[in-house]
């Protein structure tokens, strides 16, 4: 268990299949985004989600994010998926834009909040490695590797986890650094910024003029 792959050397696509397999099996798996790495396990699998919000020493009630391979895919697991957002996913995804919006009625899952929020973020990474799992996988439940308080985690070491807590880590070396991705809240009222990073509040007012900063 807590094996690394070194993502630089071998085949990508046996790569995938090893974190699919772990995905699949229950295990959490430790993953390059565009940076930073991040732990990420299957979004419908309770016992995954709650052990990997326990790795992090996330406070009850803390909900992961929801990584996706495509705007399709959002569209299963989101509901109020207005002509603004469909157009937002088109022009940014994938990218750093993670979308706060309301989940489907009756999703067989909880990440972490109990299901008390009926809001969850979701995107799609633009990075190769998530990008080639997530075309093989439904959505994942996606947490910064790093623990609360901690600087972003930019390399393997950096995370603070037993080997055994962990199926694989996929390992693409010092990631650079980089903006945090934009964060939006929408529905049928409007689309607003709630945080401002890699896309500008202006980028996203080219796709939809009403948008503004909460």
């Amino acid at each position: 268990m807590g094996k690394v792959v070194d993502l630089k050397k071998g085949d990508l696509t046996r790569h995938v299949n090893k974190a699919l397999k772990a995905i699949s099996d229950g295990y959490i798996i430790v993953i390059p985004l565009e940076h930073s790495y991040a732990f990420a396990c299957d979004a419908f699998s309770h016992d995954a989600v709650r052990a990997m919000h326990v790795l992090r020493g996330d406070q009850l009630f803390t909900s992961s994010q929801v990584a996706v391979g495509n705007s399709k895919t959002a569209q299963g697991v989101a509901r109020e998926v207005t002509d603004d957002v469909a157009a937002l996913m088109k022009k940014f995804w994938p990218g750093l834009l993670s979308m706060n919006l309301r989940p489907q009625l009756g999703l067989s899952w909880d990440l972490g909040d109990n299901n008390q929020l009926d809001r969850f973020s979701i995107r799609v990474p633009k990075s190769k490695f998530a990008k080639a799992l997530l075309a093989k996988t439904g959505p994942l439940a996606i947490a910064s590797g790093s623990r609360i308080g901690m600087p972003v985690a930019k390399e393997l070491s950096d995370i603070f986890a037993l080997d055994s807590d962990l199926a694989f880590q996929f390992n693409s070396g010092k990631l650079r650094n980089g903006p945090a991705s934009t964060i939006i809240e929408a529905d049928e009222s409007g689309v607003r910024v709630v945080r401002e990073g890699a896309i500008s509040l202006e980028e996203i007012q080219a796709i939809v003029p009403a948008a503004a900063r909460i």
